[in-house]
């Protein structure tokens, strides 16, 4: 029996023992739990007119109800490891000691009891980095106490499932490289993969990476960079486990069926999940008091791939677009603000119950004393500032009805505060078109106006921090125009990871945000390039990378299937082609997505689509999941995803989002590419 197959039979004997023990545990605390209910109901009318004792089961009942959800967790974990306990392991010899060590690395520690030496480190734990970082050979890990240095003797990788030890060899380097081809060639799941087992050196120093507060990866299509993201998450929350809980961190992702994609990986690697949602909305939620509804992105990606930039009423509307992303509109806000503290107030003197304000001093108290508060939050407190003056001299509390109308005298002296009107003051001053004149119940915003009018609110008003969110993660940072890289600056002061692709800007025009951010975020930013990619073959990377004009990445030498153009004549006849090659079930794939440009076309195809099969299903901004079988959407609807076989279809070549459109569905396809013309 070989070592690793030896390990794997006593370490299940061990899990199974601890979880028979945890059960009995478990089924203890079910029955205290069941007795003091019952205590609690038999004496409740019982107990002292206080409620001391009321107070105290109903602790001791919490506290028994949350060691039961711990010991659930626990259980449940220790069930997942059953299936594969460990992955790799290394025998490292101290420096000064004769013997080696032999430390198994799985997705979770474990050891025979609480407290002893682990028979299983977890992925993340300092001595595992031994396993990522290095060859045979010296090596050292930071531990706790401080940089523990020896030799690697020998380093051994495993694949097991069910419990079962697939395979296992001795190797030389750090993950195999037909190991990780193996990895790389499964057919694509209707989930993201963590990559626990095959974390590379470069990929492992970003994930442990607890020193830069702004991490910044600029990263190839396929090179790991939302895995590496998460993986970094479930990194800090082990290592601060003090300071740092899920409830802290916040992903911006780009829709829902993205945030569906990923949700499973942190669980899977022990943690819990975290706060996922779009930047539009949150903004929308922000700016539900200025308008009823806002247009999504989507509409905006639509009508500009619909008008082109050739035609002149299509330029005049990208240049408005953006201006009003851009930092030119930034230094308009910030001239506009200067000027329109004279027109914004008309001040008058004040009255309540005998109690006089004049004018003059409301106008001092509003220019000077309070100059640092944003214009439309500054009336309140002058306001609060002469209600405590009166407080303090009746020594009595005004009524909320007297409050309400002393706060509308302060009001009247806005001339608007309508953010919706001072923003068409603002569009106005700057030759731009207003906004329609209509009540907040009938305004929708179009997609342009919605950050320049976020932005003017957190101008205006004083609006309420973030703190609880300690770190945040924004993907694909490509897609943020500079004003939204402004407000999420002055929303969030906490540790961030961005991610994204220059290439895979969802725009006419590719944007390197590395122009800007750098100067925004400040000094305490760090760049990092990820040039290896390892989603697609070999095959399918290299006519990617002839679309998009890109050099200089590297990629897995996974062959496949050469990527194929088809001309046909109609959309029908593509379809038809489509229908023909589309290769999943038993021992074929598991997923295939057909993409188009417009949501237009993608509706039509999924039609006809569904017409003959129905294991298809159709993402849209609305969508919410991903589905294994054929998906059909648009190109920027599966930024983020990836599927075994990949069918394009059409696209005008004479459109300026071709390029990007081409790029993006080309870079989705794990396995195979078909690229279908047809006019």
């Amino acid at each position: 029996m070989s070592r690793g197959t030896e390990f794997l039979e006593y370490v299940t004997g061990q899990l199974e023992q601890r979880i028979r023990e945890l059960d009995e545990t478990i089924q203890e605390v079910q029955k205290d739990i069941s007795e003091m209910n019952e205590y609690y109901w038999e004496n409740y009318a019982e107990m002292d007119q206080y409620g001391y004792e009321d107070f105290d089961n109903q602790q001791a009942l919490l506290t028994q109800v949350n060691a039961s959800q711990e010991h659930q967790k626990q259980r449940h974990r220790w069930k997942k490891m059953l299936d594969s306990p460990f992955f790799g392991s290394v025998d490292f010899v101290y420096d000064g000691d004769e013997e080696a060590e032999s430390f198994y690395i799985g997705i979770g520690n474990f050891a025979r009891e609480r407290g002893s030496m682990p028979l299983i480190y977890d992925w993340r734990a300092p001595v595992s980095g031994l396993f990522y970082d290095y060859d045979k050979g010296l090596a050292s890990y930071e531990a706790p106490g401080g940089l523990m240095e020896g030799e690697i003797l020998s380093k051994w990788q495993y694949k097991i499932r069910n419990g079962k030890m697939i395979y296992e060899f001795e190797s030389d380097i750090k993950i195999d490289d037909e190991i990780l081809k193996q990895e790389l060639s499964v057919n694509g799941d209707i989930q993201l993969k963590n990559i626990v087992r095959t974390i590379q050196k470069e990929q492992n120093a970003i994930i442990r990476n607890t020193k830069d507060k702004i991490l910044i990866i600029q990263g190839a299509a396929g090179s790991g960079k939302t895995s590496i993201a998460l993986h970094r998450i479930a990194y800090l929350l082990y290592h601060d486990r003090g300071h740092l809980k899920s409830s802290n961190i916040l992903i911006l992702s780009p829709n829902s069926v993205f945030s569906d994609y990923i949700s499973h990986i942190l669980p899977e690697l022990g943690e819990e999940n975290i706060q996922e949602m779009s930047f539009d909305l949150f903004a929308y939620r922000e700016l539900r008091e200025t308008a009823a509804d806002c247009e999504d992105r989507w509409d905006q990606i639509e009508r500009q791939i619909a008008a082109g930039t050739e035609k002149e009423t299509a330029r005049g509307e990208e240049a408005r677009y953006r201006w009003k992303q851009s930092g030119d509109y930034v230094s308009a806000v910030e001239g506009f603000l200067v000027e329109l503290e004279d027109r914004l107030v008309d001040f008058k003197d004040i009255q309540y119950k005998g109690m006089v304000k004049r004018a003059e001093e409301v106008l001092r108290m509003f220019y000077f004393q309070y100059q640092n508060i944003p214009l439309l939050s500054r009336m309140d407190a002058v306001m609060e500032y002469f209600v405590d003056e009166y407080e303090t001299l009746h020594g009595c509390e005004l009524p909320d009805e007297d409050m309400e109308s002393v706060r509308e005298q302060f009001y009247s002296m806005y001339v608007t505060r309508d953010l919706y009107e001072i923003y068409n003051w603002l569009l106005e001053e700057y030759g731009w078109h207003r906004l329609p004149g209509l009540p907040r119940e009938e305004r929708m915003l179009a997609y342009e106006d919605v950050y320049p009018l976020l932005y003017l609110r957190y101008r205006l008003f004083t609006v309420t921090g973030h703190r609880n969110i300690r770190h945040l993660v924004i993907d694909e940072m490509q897609d943020y125009s500079y004003l939204q890289y402004v407000i999420l600056e002055k929303m969030f002061s906490c540790n961030m990871t961005i991610l994204g692709d220059r290439a895979q800007t969802i725009d006419a025009k590719v944007q390197d945000v590395m122009t800007f951010l750098p100067k925004l975020l400040g000094r305490k930013a760090r760049k990092i390039e990820l040039n290896r990619s390892y989603r697609n073959t070999s095959e399918i990377t290299e006519y990617a990378g002839q679309i998009a004009g890109i050099t200089g990445i590297e990629y897995m030498k996974r062959h496949g299937k050469n990527v194929e153009e088809i001309k046909c004549t109609a959309c029908e006849d593509a379809v038809e082609y489509v229908l023909h090659k589309i290769a999943l079930g038993e021992g074929g794939y598991e997923t295939a997505a057909v993409l188009t440009l417009t949501e237009r076309e993608a509706r039509r195809v999924y039609d006809a689509v569904k017409a003959v099969r129905n294991d298809v299903s159709y993402i849209d901004r609305d969508s919410s999941n991903f589905r294994k079988g054929v998906t059909v959407t648009t190109f920027y609807m599966a930024k983020g995803l990836e599927f075994d076989q990949v069918f394009v279809m059409g696209g005008d070549r004479g459109n300026p989002f071709f390029t990007q459109f081409r790029y993006i569905c080309a870079t989705r396809a794990l396995h195979e590419l078909y690229v279908m013309d047809y006019q």
